[in-house]
């Protein structure tokens, strides 16, 4: 799987997020977005991670970006992880993998000495024409927001 670079389109996408609102890439038509994917909800590094981006939520919206958490959970458990910890964005429910797909970040992992298949943490910055601006595939998880703030444009 090819996983989307700078300068790809995104292709068009939908999904339910964790209040079964129907989220479509075309909703941030003209819109700077960022998405971020995640392995599995409430574990210490995903919620690390979302924690840091819902701590700097401000900061990005100040700069003009929408924010969207993407992983393979279901709605229930997404909706459990954003209720426990008071997420001010849309995290999507990807059970079918398509957007996974689209983005092109499943793939070969390795825990604890064991090979898995899985989804690779990745964050994409996507402008206001749906073209990816950046991409961020060594995701500090305790301080991502600066990774993600660290040169966007304004």
């Amino acid at each position: 799987m090819n996983i989307l670079k700078v300068g790809d389109k995104v292709s068009d996408f939908s999904s339910l997020d964790q209040h079964s609102n129907t989220i479509k890439l075309t909703d941030f038509s003209g819109k700077k977005l960022i998405v971020f994917f995640y392995p599995r909800a409430n574990t210490p590094g995903c919620t690390a991670q979302a924690c840091n981006l819902r701590d700097s939520y401000g900061d990005l919206i100040s700069k003009g970006y929408s924010l969207l958490g993407v992983s393979a959970d279901s709605i229930k458990n997404q909706k459990s992880f954003s209720d426990k910890f008071n997420f001010p964005f849309s995290l999507l429910s990807d059970t079918d993998h398509k957007i996974i797909n689209i983005f092109g970040v499943w793939g070969p992992k390795k825990f604890r000495g064991k090979e898995y298949e899985g989804i690779n943490r990745t964050t994409f910055v996507i402008n206001e024409n749906g073209f990816v601006d950046r991409v961020i595939d060594k995701v500090k998880t305790k301080d991502h927001a600066s990774q993600i703030l660290e040169n966007l444009s304004i």
